[in-house]
């Protein structure tokens, strides 16, 4: 006999039937197992465990009804098709074999055709049910798996995320996950101004998913944070991490703050977020501060707008932030509990002290019981006098003594200028001065026009003449191209020193960038410095289309020096902890 063949196990008190269906069975290509009453049935279905069980209803010892129930007990979830034999007819009788645990009958006297063709109809239930099972049971397994590495990510998000200013008393939050790692994310630390910077994120989808992107974005956030970045440079920063690492489809809306308490304002960047509300508590009004951005890692870096919008603020304002899980809150009908019901309890209770409680109280009751749609988050942030005080930098010195006074130089030849931008190397060691970490994005202007003067104009020859036009402009950008290229011979060297001095004003800095070139010059006859412009000059150099990079430094600079025969340009630039 086939050890893959059908068990099927025949009771049935009748001789004369028990041979017939023992031979039909046989013949068949199954293992036939015939006993004669319900006891023996019950006896050799626990040694044999058969695949089908053909059992007459009326059999000594032990009736088919009262062995059918025990079986059903014994198989517990396995599928055991039960086919009872039975010239029964009425419907009383047939119900009662079905609630005792039957599948089906067959009819006496035996009809072979039909009994083949439902024995082969339950293998096939019963071969499908096994595949049923023992997917299942590897789903289970690997969502064990899945729950384990969920927990393991969210323990390491965790140290990450939660080792800001969060639990220090500055705002109030909830954060209710759908999933084991919850695809909302909120981050806040203190920067070294003295800055409370807050980011809310909703990624899309939950667990690993969300886990892939909250991890980068949580270390650039504290690391930038740290070190003084601007909100704008933290969000092209985090923009560009998860354009690079998610996949298509995949991606961050959020919302971030920079709340600065010294001079009452506020910068926020949002990006597919629902709108924040600042209750202004002079006029009782509530002000929205909507999203203008696409989420974070939908653009490439070229493309994405990190630009910020400026908020004045007064202390008794309050600012709360949401995902958009507040409003997609569903209860046990499906209605969702909506912006406009939001915007409803936001005027009820505008006044209150408890509008915090008082929205997620409401939200909370108005899910229910019902499973929840997606994370819920919620932030408040009272503008109260106060100091935001970092760990991670001391109340009494707040710019940090690392690389005070130190000099370098760096020279670029030919070869090197062909391939290397040394731009990311200088504004890097010129970040880890954390008095100029402020200014990073004015210093990177001021240290990449001083570059490209030196290489486009001194060692390439370009004229700033050709921008004068767009076409001039692709021109100019052109020749730039193959000039690098075809480089054979020139050099470029940067000198770079820093003094940081300490009084009762605070710490405070000068930086100095001296850029020499290899090429002919502009013709100066004697060296010249140059104050800073007035707001006029300024103002005239915005208007320039070319011969603008100078001025743009003198612009920004304390003085601008310009050495004969004008390959040689040094600007100082200074600084002060208290600058914003």
């Amino acid at each position: 006999m086939d050890d893959t063949a059908l068990r099927i196990l025949i009771a049935e008190d009748s001789l004369a039937d028990r041979m017939i269906l023992e031979t039909i069975v046989t013949q068949a290509g199954y293992e036939a197992i015939p006993v004669g009453d319900g006891q023996a049935a019950l006896e050799a279905f626990a040694e044999t465990r058969p695949d089908i069980v053909l059992l007459d209803v009326i059999m000594p010892n032990m009736g088919g009804l009262e062995a059918a129930q025990k079986m059903r007990a014994q198989s517990q979830d396995e599928l055991l098709p039960i086919l009872f034999l039975t010239s029964l007819t009425d419907n009383d009788s047939l119900v009662e074999c079905i609630e005792a645990g039957g599948s089906d009958f067959i009819p006496k006297p035996y009809n072979q055709v039909v009994l083949l063709s439902k024995i082969k109809a339950f293998a096939r239930l019963r071969d499908l049910h096994k595949t049923l099972a023992k997917q299942k049971s590897l789903i289970e397994i690997n969502n064990q798996h899945l729950i384990q590495e969920q927990t393991v990510a969210k323990q390491v998000f965790d140290q990450i995320a939660h080792s800001g200013c969060l639990d220090e008393g500055y705002l109030r939050y909830y954060m209710s996950p759908l999933a084991v790692f919850n695809g909302d994310v909120i981050v806040a630390d203190i920067s070294p101004t003295g800055s409370l910077v807050v980011l809310l994120g909703d990624f899309t989808g939950h667990g690993l998913p969300a886990a892939i992107g909250s991890m980068p974005l949580a270390t650039t956030f504290y690391g930038m944070v740290r070190k003084g970045f601007s909100v704008s440079d933290i969000m092209s920063e985090i923009n560009q991490k998860l354009h690079e690492i998610l996949p298509v489809g995949f991606f961050c809306c959020a919302t971030c703050i920079d709340i600065n308490i010294a001079s009452r304002r506020m910068r926020y960047w949002n990006g597919g977020l629902p709108a924040c509300m600042l209750y202004r508590e002079e006029n009782n009004q509530f002000e929205e501060l909507s999203s203008r951005n696409l989420p974070l890692g939908v653009l490439s870096s070229k493309d994405f707008k990190a630009e910020t919008e400026r908020v004045q603020l007064e202390f008794g304002d309050r600012l709360y932030m949401w995902s958009d899980g507040i409003f997609e809150a569903r209860n046990d009908d499906g209605d969702m509990f909506g912006e406009d019901r939001l915007h409803a309890l936001l005027e009820t209770h505008k006044r209150s002290d408890t509008l915090f409680d008082t929205i997620l109280k409401t939200v909370q009751g108005h899910i229910g019981e019902s499973e929840k749609d997606d994370d819920i988050s919620l932030i408040e942030i009272p503008i109260v006098e106060r100091d935001y005080e970092s760990k991670y930098h001391s109340p009494n010195q707040k710019t940090s003594d690392k690389l005070a006074d130190w000099s370098m130089s760096l020279d670029l030849n030919a070869n090197t200028l062909r391939q290397f931008d040394p731009l990311p190397l200088v504004t890097g060691i010129l970040n880890e001065v954390t008095g100029l970490t402020p200014h990073r994005t004015v210093l990177y202007t001021v240290v990449a026009e001083l570059y490209s003067n030196a290489l486009e104009h001194g060692i390439l020859g370009l004229s700033s003449e050709l921008k004068q036009t767009p076409q001039g402009f692709m021109e100019y950008y052109e020749h730039r191209a193959q000039k690098i290229h075809a480089l054979k011979e020139g050099w470029i060297r940067f000198s770079i020193s820093h003094k940081q001095f300490r009084d009762e004003s605070g710490a405070h800095g000068r930086l100095k960038v001296r850029v020499t070139d290899s090429g002919p010059g502009f013709g100066v006859a004697d060296d010249v410095t140059y104050d800073m412009l007035d707001e006029s000059a300024i103002e005239a150099a915005k208007h320039q289309y070319f011969g603008r990079g100078l001025k743009l430094i003198r612009s920004v600079c304390k003085s601008m020096t310009l050495r004969a025969p004008g390959n040689d340009v040094e600007i100082e630039f200074t600084w002060h902890e208290n600058d914003q």
